[in-house]
């Protein structure tokens, strides 16, 4: 029998990551039989007419590989979409990429143009895969803070941030986990410090088509001089309530485009067949997402009803579905003990917020995810009241 032994000297390239704290949330409510409102996914039905045109697509064979860049009748309905919503068409034969969910398109567009010792600016809280992205590109993430309630963005630290190796900015709006979003007067920051620098933008829009109170989505697909230096993220998934289906997409000029699909042809390739044919004929009918924000606005506004009498400190949300909430005045527990005993005593989950910062700071502050049925918004409300 041949003896092995471990590498010696094996040096991780991502020492400081671990399981996601959803997927540690998520299990820890199944654990506990709590109500899961952690993981940012429905629990209530997406549209049975599209079920069954994945199930059409495949009955007639549409099962083999998909072209690279995604189905072109899926890549022109987003074209339409874009034009719709933003004033823009971007080009469906080299500005729109199909990807495997959204995440699988940051990470694309980060390797894309980001080299080792680039530096990226970004904003926390922020969502988890950004920062692994940069790293394992060998680059720096550089870390802006933003504050609870309002969460906004201080572009004078970010015009102290910029350096000679600032390579990228990452955007995400409406953001997770804070559900605020950028406005006009962000735009104009953004141009004026973006003007005349070789800067690139990564704008993670997933959430574009849930924002609330009459509020603008500031996609940058609607400034020409932001566009162009821009790989805008939007998500299939998170718009059609079918997260599990990973059909993501990414807006950028021929150029950028180019870029990302030679790192997306050696990563996933493709995306799963039938479910793009269906898509392109579910979005040939109507702008299914026109009614989306006042969808959702509905649920924060009953999920924030419930919680009225509860002894958490809300902002309402400006977008997405999440809701942060304050339990200072419940408890001076860390939040990551805090919500271990919600999940385990009164059988509620949801995220602790000090993943979101590379520091693990801890502002006494939880996230809640509310695209969820109004009987399982109920029966949680209940619970946390009792908190």
């Amino acid at each position: 029998m041949i003896k092995t032994s471990p590498i010696q000297n094996f040096v991780s390239k991502l020492p400081n990551t671990g399981t996601t704290i959803f997927s540690l949330m998520s299990q820890m409510a199944q654990e506990n039989s709590a109500i899961n409102l952690a993981q940012g996914f429905p629990d209530f039905g997406m549209s049975e007419e599209l079920i069954s045109l994945v199930h059409k697509y495949m009955l007639k064979g549409f099962n083999q590989y998909a072209p690279m860049p995604g189905l072109l009748s899926l890549r022109e309905k987003i074209s339409v979409l874009a034009a719709d919503h933003y004033g823009y068409t971007p080009n469906p034969s080299d500005e729109v990429t199909i990807t495997c969910g959204a995440t699988e398109a940051c990470y694309l567009a980060v390797t894309a143009v980001v080299k080792a010792g680039d530096e990226v600016i970004l904003f926390e809280p922020a969502f988890d895969c950004y920062a692994t992205a940069i790293e394992l590109c060998g680059a720096k993430p550089v870390y802006i803070q933003m504050h609870y309630p309002h969460y906004t963005i201080d572009w004078q630290k970010v015009r102290e941030k910029i350096t000679e190796k600032t390579r990228m900015i990452i955007l995400n709006t409406p953001h997770n986990p804070t559900g605020s979003v950028i406005s006009l007067h962000d735009i104009h920051e953004l141009q004026s410090i973006l003007a005349g620098k070789e800067l690139f933008i990564l704008s993670d829009e997933v959430y574009e088509h849930i924002i609330f109170d009459k509020l603008v989505h500031e996609s940058v697909l609607r400034y020409e001089d932001l566009r162009q230096k821009s790989f805008v993220i939007s998500s299939l998934g998170k718009s059609f309530h079918c997260t599990g289906w990973r059909i993501g997409y990414c807006i950028a000029p021929a150029h950028l485009t180019k870029e990302f699909r030679k790192v997306h042809q050696h990563n996933t390739f493709s995306v799963h067949t039938p479910t793009q044919y269906a898509l392109a004929e579910y979005m040939e009918q109507k702008d299914h997402c026109r009614d989306l924000s006042i969808f959702f606005q509905k649920k924060r506004d009953k999920f924030l009803h419930l919680l009225a009498k509860s002894r958490f400190d809300f902002f309402p949300a400006r977008g997405s579905y999440f809701q942060l909430a304050s339990y200072k005045n419940i408890s001076e527990e860390a939040d990551i003990e805090f919500v271990t005993r919600i999940t385990k005593e009164f059988k509620v989950a949801v995220i602790p917020v000090s993943p979101f910062y590379h520091d693990k700071r801890d502002e006494k502050i939880v996230r809640f995810c509310f695209a969820k049925k109004d009987e399982t918004l109920e029966k949680a409300a209940e619970q946390l009241c009792k908190i």
